[in-house]
């Protein structure tokens, strides 16, 4: 079906169809999707549009959009219809446009590496994100794109064995252990006694669609209740089964099955659900420059 006449369709949930001059473009079975026609400054002034994308964000979890002109001013405004935004403790944000962080990567800097993990923006904290709308602002000749994951799928379909030892299991995500390790010790103390260990649910419970999400991600760093007498024998059942069964649900999200990929240009705009989805900026374009600005959205405590 041709993104010229794709029809705009309804959620599954039978909310309003999306205007007709919205054409869709799916790009897998189950997550991603390119909406053409659709002027983002106009959604963020609009309520039955904006109902329109928030309903089609549950349905395909990250939606795509090219050359959009929108300003910053509208591109917060956008997000902000979500809900309040968050800022970042390492990254920028732009001076004003407060929560709309900077996420440059200049020829001038060296190629750190931090962007280039699974996972899902701020699972670190007590309430992670809701979601996030990332602007391309400058994109190198070859290289930078984006995946996404789809972790409900991801959950979906492991084995039922598996699924059973999840039941009621808990983790703990750290900054600490992520961003914080490249600083200095004393800046690294300051970082987590700011942010403490956040622990969630492994099976996270999404609040609006009441699918199960698999929650785990590169902030991960282990299970806090799994040394208990159903699971536990003997030392080495804590000691190698639990990071064993962590690093088997972390590596899910690199199932290409359930995975969505997306080429960058100058005026190219994501939208994630950031409690079903995860994704990895792919860092394969050094010495090129990347320049992208991201409204993160503040989100609930994970169930």
């Amino acid at each position: 079906m041709s993104p010229t006449t794709a029809p705009a369709t309804t959620s599954h949930r039978g909310h309003p169809a999306a205007p007709p001059h919205w054409n869709l473009e799916p790009l897998t079975a189950t997550i991603g999707a390119v909406i053409h026609g659709a002027d983002l400054g106009e959604v963020s002034r609009d309520d039955e549009q904006f109902a329109a994308l928030h309903q089609l964000l549950l349905t395909h979890k990250v939606l795509f959009f090219r050359d959009q002109p929108m300003t910053r001013g509208e591109h917060v405004a956008l997000a902000e219809r979500f809900g309040p935004l968050e800022d970042h403790p390492v990254a920028p944000s732009d001076p004003d446009h407060p929560g709309l962080v900077r996420i440059y990567k200049d020829v001038d800097s060296p190629p750190d590496r931090y962007e280039n993990a699974y996972h899902s923006d701020g699972s670190w904290r007590a309430e992670p994100a809701m979601g996030s709308i990332l602007r391309c602002v400058e994109c190198p000749p070859v290289g930078g794109d984006t995946i996404w994951v789809d972790m409900v799928r991801a959950y979906a379909d492991l084995p039922a064995g598996i699924k059973a030892q999840l039941a009621g299991l808990h983790a703990r995500h750290s900054i600490e252990a992520t961003f914080g390790a490249v600083l200095p010790a004393e800046r690294r103390r300051g970082l987590a006694a700011t942010y403490p260990d956040a622990e969630h649910p492994v099976v996270r419970t999404h609040p609006e669609t009441g699918e199960q999400i698999l929650y785990v991600n590169s902030f991960t760093t282990h299970f806090v209740d799994f040394h208990t007498p159903e699971r536990v024998r003997h030392g080495a059942d804590f000691t190698q089964v639990a990071p064993a069964l962590l690093t088997y649900l972390q590596n899910r999200a690199t199932i290409p099955d359930y995975q969505v990929r997306f080429r960058w240009q100058p005026g190219s705009v994501a939208i994630w659900d950031n409690r079903s989805t995860q994704h990895y900026a792919v860092m394969d374009y050094w010495p090129g420059r990347r320049r992208m600005e991201r409204a993160g959205i503040r989100g609930d405590r994970p169930f």
